[in-house]
């Protein structure tokens, strides 16, 4: 049995490779093949995939698991989604001084991204479910359960772009400050500038996740070009 140490580094390979474009859209991923290309037996690659299905990074089609690619329309609508959604947990507490965002709920999150300032992580794609984790406990902290549902909808098919947006020190740095920025605010009722600052974190994010995944996607065909 392949040891968690294995299997992470199975998982982590593989997924660096998928979100490089070395792996083209139409390549089929074959636990054999990719064992030979990671120097491993077909369990750690088979345990990969199934994360990396999970991941929302590997489809599964009829003739085996694939590369996901997203269709760049749909990216652009359910970002316009995201937005709404989020944007919309401040903008009923401005509508409704009655409102306040939880403490009990945002209080701990925000404690939780001091502690990641104040100790970064290395850059990784596995940041998204921190950030995740993050905008769910915003939205919560407006007091709407169904608004938050629905993110988390929105976030699985959304998420394997975003893992683009965690690839360098810079985006990481910016995350943690705009989201302790974004919760300081909310925290101290000052909804208008939490609001403008939400909304061009979000904005920014999309924009380099898109971008990456443009160069991932002409990588790949790159790549493809030169086998063929």
């Amino acid at each position: 049995m392949p040891t968690g140490t294995h299997r992470d580094r199975v998982y982590r390979a593989l997924r660096d490779d998928l979100m490089s474009g070395s792996l083209a859209a139409d390549e089929r991923l074959g636990e054999e093949r990719l064992a030979d290309r990671y120097a491993v037996s077909r369990t750690p690659v088979r345990e990969a995939l199934a994360r990396l299905v999970s991941d929302g990074l590997v489809e599964r089609r009829t003739s085996g698991l694939f590369p996901y690619r997203p269709r760049f329309d749909d990216l652009a609508d359910l970002y316009e989604l995201r937005i709404t959604l989020e944007l919309h947990g401040i903008r009923r507490a401005l509508e409704n001084p009655t409102i306040r965002h939880d403490p009990a709920v945002l209080g701990p999150e925000l404690e939780r991204w001091y502690l990641l300032r104040s100790s970064p992580p290395a850059p990784d794609a596995g940041f998204v479910e921190l950030d995740e984790q993050y905008h769910l406990a915003v939205l919560a902290s407006s007091g709407n359960r169904a608004l938050r549902d629905a993110l988390v909808t929105v976030n699985g098919k959304v998420r394997p772009v975003r893992m683009f947006d965690y690839l360098t020190p810079d985006r990481m740095t910016a995350t943690i400050d705009e989201h302790i920025a974004v919760a300081e605010l909310l925290l101290d009722g000052k909804l208008d500038d939490a609001h403008q600052v939400l909304l061009g974190h979000i904005d920014t994010s999309r924009d380099v996740v898109i971008r990456r995944a443009e160069e991932a996607r002409a990588m790949a065909r790159f790549a493809q070009a030169l086998r063929d």
